[in-house]
């Protein structure tokens, strides 16, 4: 402890060693506390992690249901989703371009750069939805109907002419 008050009073500029200890105290404290990035991976999804547009509807009707019964007077649920397609990628492509003798006519070829045998995925892009119906023991009340309703279109990010509430 001697030591430590020796070099305490040895130090010229004692505010800066003092600003710097609280600052590294409030980014240690900060970082412990305030930034705690969940990193739940069943709450990670891509799309590797579906087989197939079925698997991927199974799945949001499933986390659907679960929200949309835990709504108040909503009762029992079930609910249908409908895509537009599939899937969609952007591959990474390797652009060949020439001219011909004359200078004038550009020839481009375009290939799909592959890996192991696989194309090179840059961009994926989820199914699009095209409807939703939602059954629900509760949606004779018009104020269960409308919380559906907007659970649904916030949820799923789709219009309400694509969401069909039934009793």
């Amino acid at each position: 402890m001697n030591k430590f008050k020796e070099a305490w009073k040895k130090i010229r500029h004692k505010e800066f060693v003092l600003a710097c200890l609280i600052a590294v105290l409030l980014c240690v404290f900060y970082f412990t506390f305030f930034n705690n990035k969940k990193t739940d991976k069943t709450e990670q999804i891509s799309t590797n992690s579906f087989s197939s547009a079925e698997e991927y509807v199974d799945w949001i009707e499933n986390k659907l249901n679960n929200v949309l019964s835990q709504i108040s007077g909503a009762g029992k649920t079930s609910v249908l989703v409908t895509l537009e397609s599939g899937f969609s990628y952007d591959y990474a492509k390797e652009v060949e371009s020439r001219t011909s003798n004359g200078g004038d006519v550009v020839i481009t070829s375009e290939t799909v750069i592959l890996v192991n045998g696989e194309p090179v995925v840059v961009k994926e892009w989820y199914p699009v939805i095209k409807g939703v119906v939602v059954v629900s023991a509760g949606a004779k009340d018009f104020t269960v109907k409308m919380k559906l309703l907007e659970a649904v279109e916030t949820l799923l990010e789709v219009e309400e002419k694509q969401i069909k509430i039934l009793s």
